[in-house]
């Protein structure tokens, strides 16, 4: 009795330590780092930023969009610099699909669409903002200079 006893204990410890690392891990099978809810939302004041526009006008050409499923490995993926993400006040229950799109240094934008699912949240949010910008990465030659553009949903 206490061999059984013993067993179901250490099979318990091991689930509970082996749970927070297959948490973490996406569906894609990457590792990302936990994201944080995001903060109170408080409105900027109002009239222009006092440092200009942040994202300076250029001429742009958007190629066509490319619909994959959540998760989905249609491109390499780019080790691309760190970059502070951003942070979505979305109805995540409301969600059906988001869309990312990452832009290369000639102003070629690359949108990237993937279904979303029960649950989605901020947290799965880096994969799909990882596929545009993998996408942009395989799609322009290699542009280190890829970045992310925008995210919306519908």
């Amino acid at each position: 009795m206490r061999l059984i006893a013993f067993v179901t204990l250490s099979l318990t410890m091991a689930l509970f330590q082996a749970a927070p690392s297959v948490h973490a891990q996406g569906r894609d099978g990457r590792n990302y780092p936990p994201r944080a809810a995001p903060p109170r939302y408080q409105p900027h004041p109002p009239g222009i930023h006092p440092h200009g526009p942040i994202v300076r006008p250029h001429p742009v050409r958007v190629l066509g969009p490319r619909v994959v499923p959540y998760g989905g490995h249609v491109w390499n993926h780019w080790a691309h610099p760190e970059f502070a993400r951003p942070l979505y006040y979305w109805e995540w229950a409301s969600i059906h699909q988001v869309t990312c799109v990452a832009e290369d240094s000639y102003g070629d934008q690359y949108p990237v669409t993937e279904a979303t699912f029960p649950g989605f949240a901020l947290i799965n949010m880096s994969a799909v903002e990882d596929d545009a910008l993998d996408r942009c990465s395989a799609e322009s030659g290699g542009d280190q200079s890829c970045y992310l553009a925008t995210c919306s949903h519908f």
